[in-house]
Formats: C-alpha cells, structure tokens, sequence
C-alpha cells in the first residue's frame, strides 16, 4: 500500500523506549513484545541499536529472524561501524530498514558533534549511501531537529533523499516543539525541500513539556505520514508520544484526518499491560485508553448517560482497544494444552519443555488459590518463570515474616547465594523493610533502593500483587519485578531479581552518547 494511503506507525518501544532508566529488557522479553507488536499490525519496529552491545545486536537479531509481517528497523549512528553492524543484524528479516541519524541543531553540531555544518551534510550523505549499500528501506533523521535551522534543515534533507534515504525523520528530540510552530515546520519542509515528494516524512515527539502526542497529530495535519511512537509512551526522560493516544486519536476523529492506521487496535490493552509487566514502569490510572479508569465513570450523571447511551460520555468503545475482551481465560481444571494454546496467543513461547513445565506448575499453584486466572495472570507466570530459569547469583527458598500489632517485624529468610543456601534475620519499621534488610544483612550489595511499588495484576482480594524494586549502584539503574498472592513474598522475589540483575553488569550504552 502506498505510504500516503495509510498513516505508517513506527514503534520504537524496544529501542527509544528502553532507554527509560531501569527498563532494559532480555533478548526474550523483547522478542515477545515484538510478537504483540505484529499482532498489532504496526508498520515497523525499532528493534533496538546494534552496536551498543551485543545483547543488542542478538536481539535485533532475534526479532529480525522471528518477525514477517512488520519491517524491523535497527537504529544507527552516521557511523560507518554502527551501519554495517545495524545490516548485520537485520540480515534475516523479511523487509529490512536502517535508521542513521546525524544532529542538525547549533548547539549539538558545536557542542557535541564539533563539526561545521559542510562536515554534517557530507557524513550524513556518506551515512545513508552506506546504509542503501546494504538495503532499499533506509530511515535518515535530523538528531534535535526541534531546535534546528530550518534553512540547513532543508539542505541537509535535500542531500539525504538523493542519497538514497527513503524516510525522513524529523525528531523533537528534546521535547521543545509547541504544536503550532512544530506543524508549521513540517509544512516548510514538504514545501522548500526539492526532492521531498520522493521520500515519506516522519516525526518523533517527546514528552517533555507534555506535548508529544499533540506535536506529532500536529505534523500529521501538515504532512507527516510515518509517527514514531511508544507503547504507553514509554521513553527517555518524559517519555515518547503514546502509540495507543495516536491511534485511536486519529481513529476517532475522522472528520479532521484523512488518513488511518492499519493497527488492529484490539491488542492495544493486552500490549499496554505485557510492557508494563516485562519494564515494571506501571499504568497510572487515568492514563488515556489504558489506564484503568479510561473507560470508568463514576459521576452519577454520567453512569445515567451511559446506561441510556454510550455516547453520551464515551467516546470510544472499551472492546475495540481490547478492554474486557478476554476476562477468564483459565482455571484450576484446564489442561496443559490450554495453557500453552493460550500462551501462544498471548505471543509468549518457552525456548524449553522445562520452562513450559515449570510454568504450568506455577500455573496450577496460583489456580489454588486463586478461582479466575486473567491474561495479566498468565503474563506475569512467564516472566517470574524466565527470571528464575536465567542464571543469578541469588534466590529465595523460603521466609517467614512476624508482623502483629505492638511488635517490631521480623522476617527470616533462607537464601540461596552461588549455590549454598543461608538463613538470615533482621528487624524492620514494617514486613518489607525488614525483609529488605534480611536480604542486605547477607548481600551488603552497596545499592540505593530509588522506587518500591505495588500493583494489583488484576481485580479483586485474590489477586496478584506485582511489586516493583529500582536499585541504583554506581550511576546503573534497574529495575526488578515479582509477583504472588503474598506482597510480602512478591517484594523479595524482585529484591532479589533486582540484586541478580546488577550482579551481572553490563550496562546498556544509550544511542546517542555511546562510545562504542
């Protein structure tokens, strides 16, 4: 379909969006959010940045192999190094794109760059001649185009396009757009550049000032036909523009745009809650579309109007975003064939019998206890059971905690540390203090906890709580996630999950600083 027949999406939560501090994702967590990124039928994915290590590179890799029905994408700096290993990666996909980006702005060229605005031009022609060497769907963006000339902006593209680049991304890269002059800046573009009819203009709106999404509709008014967005707008900082708020805004106001989507957008719930299961970084609730007041009403008026007419106060239908579409999926007396059947739709496939076994027990476990399983359920089993089938220095095999009313808590726990299992004790102004404090009485770890949460998977008293632990050492960040029926419990498992994640080093380099 040609590019101005349909407004082309490009996710790039597992690129932009793992930048987020503590969201690194495992090459198999990434491969199942690209799996749910099919199923939504978005147009490309960013994959990832090839260079920046080689858990990178095997991912975009992974994605590239497993992945037919979108192009996936790897990022690339105007590096010849970056494009050649970005190719590499992307070898074995069925349509193939590198993204090579090079910054325009004054400040990035002088400061950054220390290059004059000739060298820019000629590196970024250099950059996307290399890339086209390699494959026909190459992507050239304008690093902080938000604060650039627009005068060198019109250069710089015009060189690009008749290199060869076929996409032309224009990123607010900062987030300093206002939706007005950013629109008017795409139309300058559409209008000044000579060759601009021979490639597909893109944007990519950050969040800073809370304007991502309203930027990026404004560049769609003026001209854009590819958006550059996330799931649930994570990203760096403020975040990126939300995939979910894109699409569904132009969906819903086809009296202004016309142009839409090709997302099936009922995976836009199930995509939301995988993301925010595998990064830890939850829903707030009155987030729009997902948050889990998107589609509740509480004013009594409201409830009156609704009952008597959706439309009276509901601009979407909860169904077609995926709310409520699938609400019991399993329990107690379902078979294994069930719960793998239910899996794979779901996108999540075990590399190993023994990780499907395990999570089946883990499954019949939590059916004990609990009477309705939900997908959010089932999503949270294959996690838990990935982090315990990867290898880590620690592990939890039993804790007891004593917290009653006039008595300081106390937790026991016995841990498994390289292979040997000891029992520690400690005290705690509450259960999880003084579980936390147990763990830390044997590990002396030497990080900082910057973020503890809870969350309910799902409804009710018998839910899952999923507990979320940010410890920071040594400038790293990460974040680690448990869930059981037990907050207590649940908080250790991603204390420790947390403690195994910064044993193994290896910090991720960010695209657009690394010196790799």
């Amino acid at each position: 379909m040609p590019a101005n027949d349909h407004l082309i999406i490009f996710d790039t939560t597992l690129r932009d969006g793992e930048q987020s501090p503590g969201a690194t994702m495992t090459k198999a967590e990434k491969l199942r959010i690209a799996r749910i990124l099919e199923k939504l039928r978005v147009d490309v994915i960013e994959a990832g940045f090839a260079i920046a290590s080689q858990g990178d590179f095997e991912a975009v890799k992974s994605i590239a192999e497993s992945i037919r029905e979108s192009t996936v994408c790897s990022l690339a700096r105007a590096l010849d190094k970056d494009i050649d290993r970005a190719a590499e990666a992307i070898r074995a996909a069925e349509r193939g794109r590198i993204h090579t980006f090079i910054a325009t702005s004054p400040i990035h060229m002088q400061y950054k760059l220390q290059m004059q605005p000739d060298d820019v031009v000629e590196q970024a022609v250099r950059s996307v001649k290399r890339a086209r060497s390699h494959v026909d769907d190459v992507e050239f963006s304008c690093e902080d185009a938000g604060r650039s000339e627009l005068d060198f902006l019109c250069r710089i593209i015009e060189a690009a396009i008749k290199a060869g680049a076929t996409t032309i991304n224009i990123p607010d890269t900062v987030g300093y757009a206002i939706p007005e002059q950013f629109g008017e800046t795409i139309r300058q573009l559409l209008n000044r550049v000579p060759n601009a009819d021979k490639a597909v203009f893109s944007v990519h709106c950050h969040n800073d000032l809370g304007l991502a999404v309203a930027n990026s509709l404004a560049a769609v008014s003026s001209g854009a036909r590819q958006v550059e967005c996330t799931i649930n707008g994570l990203g760096e900082r403020a975040g990126n523009a939300s995939l979910e708020e894109l699409v569904m805004a132009v969906r819903t106001r086809q009296d202004l745009y016309t142009i839409d989507t090709r997302v099936d957008a009922q995976h836009i719930v199930p995509a939301s809650r995988l993301v925010s299961t595998i990064t830890g970084f939850p829903v707030q609730p009155n987030k729009a579309i997902v948050g889990a007041n998107a589609f509740a009403h509480e004013s009594g008026i409201h409830q009156d109007g609704v009952l008597k007419h959706r439309e009276t106060y509901e601009i979407m239908r909860a169904q077609d975003v995926g709310w409520h579409t699938n609400s019991l999926v399993l329990g107690k007396h379902s078979g294994r064939n069930a719960f793998r059947s239910r899996l794979l739709e779901l996108g999540i496939q075990f590399e190993t019998e023994t990780e499907l076994n395990e999570a089946f027990t883990r499954f019949k476990a939590l059916a004990d206890l609990k009477h309705e399983i939900f997908d959010e359920d089932l999503q949270a089993i294959a996690s838990d059971t990935r982090q315990k089938e990867e290898d880590g220095r620690y592990g939890l095999v039993t804790m007891q905690v004593c917290s009653e009313t006039g008595v300081i808590p106390r937790a026991r726990l016995t841990l498994l540390v390289d292979g040997r299992e000891h029992k520690v004790e400690a005290e705690g102004s509450g259960p999880v203090d003084a579980t936390f404090k147990a763990i830390e009485s044997l590990v002396d770890s030497g990080c900082n906890l910057q973020l503890y949460s809870v969350n309910n998977i799902t409804s009710g008293t018998d839910a899952q709580g999923e507990v979320t632990v940010r410890l920071e050492r040594g400038g790293r960040i990460v974040n680690g996630i448990g869930a059981d029926t037990d907050i207590i419990i649940a908080s250790a498992k991603a204390y420790i999950e947390a403690l195994n994640l910064i044993s193994r080093g290896g910090v991720r380099q960010h695209p657009q600083g690394a010196d790799v």
